[in-house]
């Protein structure tokens, strides 16, 4: 169990749970934002001494019903309320999981069948393990496309890309924070976590608020250099003899401005590649 990062979680959500939202009277001016330990306990029918001790990390193991009621009182959505148990130990399975950092041939072959979507391999950290040849044209603006929040937090490119550059900096760090469930204390991630703070105001905000999401399907909103905006919509597919690896495929509606500048860019691609 990791019990800093369990705490650290409890903290945040509890700091952003307001008196009002719990149903809970509430008069004058509070010491603390959001709700209070003992509140908590209250909301969750635990006795607040220990509930104390699982923030402080001085409990360890928590039980699943436990758990389900700190949930029910902090109102957790489900991506968070499986990060949490992660944390905790609760969830079958739940341990360091190493994900392969090799792409099958078979799964490569696949990507490359697809000459006009963007197609990719991803870990649970964000690391780009493949790509096809659009998606190397997609990405060519960036330094190095090696690892999304990488791109996204520190290299200039991010900013301009990114048409919606601060919702795709919450979503990034929000899944950062669920891939911190399924192996808590992973070097990697520490060391990217470590590195992302250092270079980046913004991720040590985010950060810091503990929230969890998966990927949510939205609509891409990206701008290219070479070939203008792209909505690109996209869907991410578990890679089932990888555990923790996703195959992530872009696409355009057809006929649409934006499947025009997807079939530019991969002349324009083509055409560079070819010419070196």
């Amino acid at each position: 169990m990791s019990s800093g990062a369990l705490g650290e979680f409890l903290r945040a959500h509890r700091a952003r749970r307001s008196p009002e939202e719990a149903g809970l009277p509430y008069s004058g001016r509070r010491k603390v934002p959001g709700l209070r330990r003992e509140e908590v306990a209250v909301l969750a029918g635990v006795n607040a001494d220990y509930y104390t001790r699982l923030e402080q990390g001085r409990e360890t193991h928590p039980s699943p019903q436990v758990l389900d009621a700190l949930c029910r009182a902090l109102d957790l959505g489900p991506d968070a309320r499986e990060h949490l148990h992660r944390l905790a130990g609760t969830v079958p399975g739940t341990g360091p999981e190493p994900v392969r950092r090799t792409v099958s041939p078979q799964l490569r072959g696949l990507m490359d069948g697809y000459r006009d979507t963007p197609a990719f391999v991803l870990d649970r950290t964000l690391d780009v393990l493949a790509t096809n040849a659009l998606a190397d044209a997609l990405f060519s603006p960036f330094r190095v496309a090696d690892n999304l929040a990488r791109m996204t937090f520190l290299d200039p490119a991010g900013r301009h890309f990114y048409a919606q550059w601060n919702r795709t900096a919450q979503a990034t760090v929000a899944n950062l924070r669920m891939a911190e469930g399924f192996a808590p204390g992973d070097p990697g991630l520490l060391r990217l976590v470590a590195e992302l703070g250092d270079g980046s105001e913004e991720f040590r905000a985010l950060w810091d608020s503990h929230q969890v999401r998966g990927k949510t399907l939205e609509p891409k909103q990206l701008v290219h250099p070479d070939v203008g905006p792209l909505t690109l919509t996209y869907q991410a597919f578990d890679v089932r003899d990888a555990p923790g690896q996703q195959l992530v495929v872009y696409h355009a509606e057809p006929a649409t401005p934006s499947a025009r500048a997807l079939a530019l860019l991969g002349s324009l691609h083509a055409t560079t590649r070819s010419a070196t």
